[in-house]
């Protein structure tokens, strides 16, 4: 019997509630009582299920992260709820009303399909998977509206449905893996199936290089609080060949326009730091013409300029020194301005800002910004602070 099972069972479910807040400090003890009316097997399968939802939380909210189910490889490759939920929320609004949900995972994807309102065929072929995403269907009380099929998602009939979603395992025996075709299945399959559907998302990794995206598709890369979390190649939107960012919450999208390069011009007073949507988007050249401002180096995604502008892309920062990469003048500086609070972001810059940290031990109650960068090719340290 599988852990899944076992939890399933009314026995599962109470035990699961009673250690639902334990503190990994107290797992020993807690099991050591536990275990002497509980199988031991029951027990573990229990503590392991709480230590996951805990990390869930994160990506799920409290609340459903307490009612759903998890495996260690679910938890970590699953969509964060916010992503999927606009994700789904575009689907609906192209006039999607049914989704073949393939490599459904744990099914977080399907949970946001059909609270958006759409029917959903959730397929996996892994069985303890694809029970675990029926079991979370059934915990949301979606039951109704998402199937879980386990099955191979290269031989599922997809023809009665709207649109299809793809999201491939990246990942292998070794960690990440980074070339779209040793994706599980292939980014070629996944295209080949998306093409052959009225409508179809394909959820691949951030880092995928331009050039392999179809000029068939839609490409957008998406951001939640900062953090770059999927590129997205969309089908059937109507808009071949164009390039998004998203950053959530929101959603600010920026549409590209196929702007050329910035120049790169001389540091001027105010710096903008583009979200990491919009560089993997290589849409830098639109928050450029945003902030009236050009590049500090050709091949380094900080925009400079002489004015303080707003906008959503991008974090501005006022800059108040310029100096030449020296620990030595870097420390005298910050002893000046009394900089206890030290944040250090770094482009271009082989040198860890723990280690920068360490060397100038900042002391005092002010706060700064240092960037380790180039400035046409020179390594340089900006110091600054953001702009309100």
């Amino acid at each position: 019997m599988n852990d899944l099972a076992l939890l399933l069972s009314p026995e599962g479910r109470a035990l699961l509630d009673e250690v639902r807040d334990t503190e990994p400090a107290r797992e020993l003890a807690v099991a050591t009582r536990l275990r002497r009316d509980h199988p031991a097997e029951l027990v573990s399968a229990a503590l392991g299920q709480a230590r996951l939802r805990q990390r869930a939380v994160a990506k799920f909210g409290a609340e459903d992260a307490g009612r759903m189910f998890f495996t260690p490889n679910g938890v970590e490759q699953s969509t964060r709820a916010s992503v999927a939920a606009y994700r789904a929320g575009r689907l609906r609004e192209l006039g999607v009303t049914s989704v073949a949900d393939l490599c459904c995972g744990i099914g977080g994807d399907a949970i946001a399909l059909a609270r958006a309102g759409i029917r959903v065929l959730a397929v996996d072929r892994d069985p303890v998977t694809a029970a675990t995403a029926r079991a979370n269907a059934e915990a949301l009380g979606l039951a109704g509206l998402i199937e879980v099929r386990e099955a191979d998602v290269t031989e599922v009939d997809t023809a009665g449905y709207d649109a299809v979603f793809v999201d491939p395992a990246r990942r292998g025996g070794r960690g990440r893996v980074f070339d779209p075709e040793a994706y599980s299945p292939p980014l070629s399959w996944a295209v080949g199936t998306a093409l052959a559907a009225p409508r179809a998302a394909l959820k691949i990794a951030p880092g995928i290089p331009h050039e392999v995206v179809p000029a068939a598709a839609e490409a957008e890369w998406i951001s939640d609080g900062g953090d770059v979390k999927e590129a997205v190649l969309w089908f059937g939107t109507g808009a071949p060949g164009a390039v998004r960012a998203t950053l959530l919450p929101g959603p600010r999208t920026l549409l590209g326009r196929g702007l050329p390069d910035p120049a790169v011009r001389p540091v001027g007073r105010y710096l903008y730091e583009p979200d990491g949507a919009v560089i993997r988007a290589h849409l830098v050249a639109e928050v450029a013409e945003e902030v009236g401002g050009g590049l500090l180096d050709p091949t380094i995604a900080y925009v400079t300029a002489d004015e303080p502008r707003t906008t959503p892309y991008a974090t501005g920062y006022e800059i108040t020194d310029r100096l030449p990469f020296n620990v030595k003048k870097l420390k005298a500086l910050l002893r000046e301005r009394e900089v206890g609070t030290l944040t250090v972001k770094k482009r271009g810059s082989a040198v860890e800002p723990e280690e920068l940290r360490r060397k100038v031990r900042p002391q005092g109650p002010n706060a700064a910004t240092v960037f380790l960068t180039r400035v046409a090719g020179a390594p340089t340290m900006l110091i600054g602070r953001p702009l309100r």
